[in-house]
């Protein structure tokens, strides 16, 4: 669907106001890489000694940028991320390890640092050599005009099929003083995170050692981007980089972090589940929100499973688009899942109204509110097995009509 008109959502969310952050420069430029006439080339650079974290797709079939970063991530340390949309980069062999090793070549010389501390990121069709040229004789006038409040161009720049850019800000308390967290992601399809094509740029103020920040950014994301999905295709390019620039003032963070860091996960947390519910809202032909909720399953490992099957359910999220409140495709989807449940302890309800329990439907069950319920924009499954004390909640979107007609043109 490239360089193809697309409506933006209606669940979209307005792009947010970021403040500058200390340590940081960014910009985008027009490459020619895919795309005509757009930004399609998104540069950061950090202050020296800025730190780096990264989580990454566990497709086995990964991009050559996910290969780079996973190396470079050993050193600890990021002066430039360089991020281009339109070629993802992926199976291109030689070719692509070639491109991510002359363009780290290219920003670091630019940046004056070693390569390895130039991370990269690469969106967009599969299978293409990226031609690198381009983009690395696009880089020196972009590194020219890097400024420190360029959020909503770096947002845009970044974007294949999505219909808005996707931005969010926190703030958090270190030792009582308070450092400043932003983040930008792109998604729209192919949206199964497992650590979507997604990529989500975080960066902060705070001085925190790798060591201390890796964990951190890992359990983050697996209470957010690990918990939505849209089309239940996990991409071969999904990463998530924070890099914190250490500019702000606050008492010492140690290797092994700590207490001390307790509000400043809580705030990324936050973060990057609003960044992940803004790709979900963001899916592609979506329609509406749906939130799945399942308790009583035998641990919170079994509930996420079920409720992925849920969400990941063609039957489910096409019976949503249309309104049908078709229950039997929500029990349909947790027996399926291979988890511990039991229909006749099972019980299934959607917008606050519980429509089936026991193994059956229940006595006087009225359907007018479910189907008003899902007649708006976000939508509300709850599930309760019956069988213990695990939950988890998990989101995604509807599949439409406009899913297909997104990606069977997706290279035209």
């Amino acid at each position: 669907m490239a360089g193809k008109d697309i409506p933006v959502s209606p669940l979209a969310v307005p792009f947010p106001e970021l403040p500058t952050l200390a340590g940081l420069r960014l910009g985008t430029a027009e490459a020619g890489i895919r795309y005509k006439a757009r930004a399609d080339l998104t540069m950061m650079e950090f202050a020296p000694g800025t730190s780096v974290a990264g989580v990454f797709t566990r497709n086995k079939c990964p991009g050559a940028p996910v290969d780079w970063c996973r190396a470079a991530l050993r050193g600890g340390k990021a002066r430039a991320l360089v991020v281009n949309a339109g070629n993802a980069n992926v199976f291109t062999g030689r070719a692509g390890r070639e491109a991510t090793e002359a363009t780290a070549e290219a920003a670091a010389a630019l940046v004056g640092c070693k390569p390895r501390e130039v991370f990269l990121a690469s969106t967009g069709v599969i299978g293409e050599p990226l031609p690198h040229e381009r983009l690395t004789a696009a880089l020196p006038a972009l590194h020219a005009g890097l400024a420190d409040d360029r959020w909503a161009e770096a947002a845009r720049g970044i974007m294949t099929t999505d219909t808005f850019p996707k931005a969010c800000l926190r703030t958090a308390r270190i030792g009582g003083e308070t450092v400043t967290i932003m983040g930008i992601a792109k998604g729209s399809g192919m949206i199964a995170p497992d650590m979507a094509t997604m990529l989500c740029f975080v960066a902060t103020d705070a001085k925190i050692p790798p060591a201390a920040l890796q964990p951190i950014l890992k359990r983050a994301v697996d209470r957010s981007f690990n918990r939505t999905t849209v089309d239940s295709d996990t991409s071969t390019s999904d990463t998530v980089l924070l890099f914190a620039t250490g500019a702000a003032r606050h008492p010492r963070v140690t290797t092994e972090g700590g207490p001390i860091l307790r509000d400043f996960s809580r705030a990324l947390s936050e973060l990057l589940l609003d960044l992940a519910l803004q790709v979900v809202r963001d899916g592609e032909g979506a329609q509406k929100l749906i939130r799945i909720d399942v308790t009583g399953a035998t641990s919170a490992r079994s509930a996420h499973r079920i409720a992925m099957s849920i969400a990941n359910s063609p039957l489910v999220k096409t019976a949503i688009a249309g309104g049908d409140a078709n229950w039997g495709r929500i029990v349909m989807a947790v027996g399926k899942a291979g988890e511990p449940a039991d229909r006749d302890r099972l019980a299934v309800g959607v917008g606050g109204t519980w429509m089936a329990r026991e193994g059956g439907v229940i006595p006087g069950y009225d359907e007018a509110p479910v189907v008003a319920h899902m007649q708006g924009r976000e939508v509300e499954i709850a599930v309760d097995i019956g069988l213990g004390s695990g939950q988890a909640t998990v989101w995604t979107c509807d599949l439409t009509h406009g899913y297909i007609d997104i990606n069977g043109s997706y290279r035209s």
